[in-house]
């Protein structure tokens, strides 16, 4: 009997046969037969803690068992498509699988990024945190469908407004004046086309024509604020936002790319327009 109880084969079975006990402790749910559903307690209990955030109290004994009732029919609906194969080449399901997987492959956070390392990306990414300039300007508006000769119509008005008269313009919406505004709200109003030819304006005198998305201006720019590059100290919280999402957009591609390594994909030639050839590609 202790010659038995020392041989190296019983004490493996023994093991193997404890962690397949632990295993189907722990996995109790993946251990049940395919037409059975058990709630286990832990599930019970979700159920009800996502209840009371939801309505900021404890769900009543009915309550619990109506959303214990819920979720069987849920499990017996899905158990039911399933083996239909319903979710086979159904676009919302395979989306949603997607997300779910990129969701746990983006789980592990990158690490907090050290001051060096923001200043590397603002350096490298100065145009996305540029204060714009910002502009004080009168502007006067022409409608060229309303005029046969534009030319010296503008002419004309450049010629009033430098005498020191008024030079009226076609009726618009558009403001007159704009006090202090920064060149993207002078692009959500005139256009980008617009806001680029104020650039290159001097300060204080009429000038134009400047085009727009509505037609062409007499503008006159009163002061110009200079474009400024902010420190790290002024723009850390959206630096970090951006480093933080290109280093998880990253990290989610290297995860894809760790997973496509497993499989060989084949394009079959009829399915390609065109002259294109059989494209295969073999990741093992």
């Amino acid at each position: 009997m202790r010659r038995i109880l020392r041989e190296p084969l019983l004490h493996f079975l023994l093991l193997g046969a404890l962690l397949f006990v632990a295993y189907a402790w722990v996995d109790r749910e993946g251990t049940y037969a395919a037409d059975e559903i058990v709630v286990p307690a832990e599930r019970v209990r979700g159920l009800a803690e996502q209840f009371r955030r939801t309505w900021q109290r404890q769900p009543t004994e009915q309550e619990t068992d109506n959303l214990i009732q819920t979720f069987v029919r849920e499990e017996v609906m899905y158990r039911e498509g399933l083996s239909m194969g319903l979710d086979r080449d159904d676009p919302v399901i395979r989306r949603r699988v997607q997300q779910k997987l990129e969701f746990i492959g983006d789980g592990s956070a990158p690490p907090a990024p050290t001051d060096e390392e923001l200043q590397a990306w603002l350096d490298g990414h100065v145009s996305l945190y540029a204060v714009p300039p910002r502009y004080t300007l009168r502007q006067i508006y022409f409608d060229p469908g309303r005029h046969d000769d534009m030319t010296a119509l503008i002419a004309r008005a450049r010629a009033e407004l430098v005498e020191g008269r008024a030079a009226g313009g076609d009726s618009t919406p558009l403001p007159e004046q704009l006090t202090d505004t920064d060149t993207s709200d002078i692009e959500r109003v005139f256009g980008v086309e617009f806001a680029r030819g104020l650039a290159a304006l001097p300060i204080g005198s009429w000038e134009g024509p400047i085009p727009s998305g509505f037609g062409v201006h007499l503008v006159q720019i009163q002061t110009r604020g200079e474009a400024q590059t902010p420190n790290l100290a002024d723009a850390r919280s959206q630096v970090e936002r951006d480093w933080l999402h290109d280093r998880s957009q990253k990290s989610m591609e290297a995860f894809y790319q760790r997973l496509r390594q497993r499989y060989t994909v084949t394009i079959e030639s009829d399915a390609v327009s065109g002259d294109a050839a059989v494209a295969a590609a073999n990741a093992r």
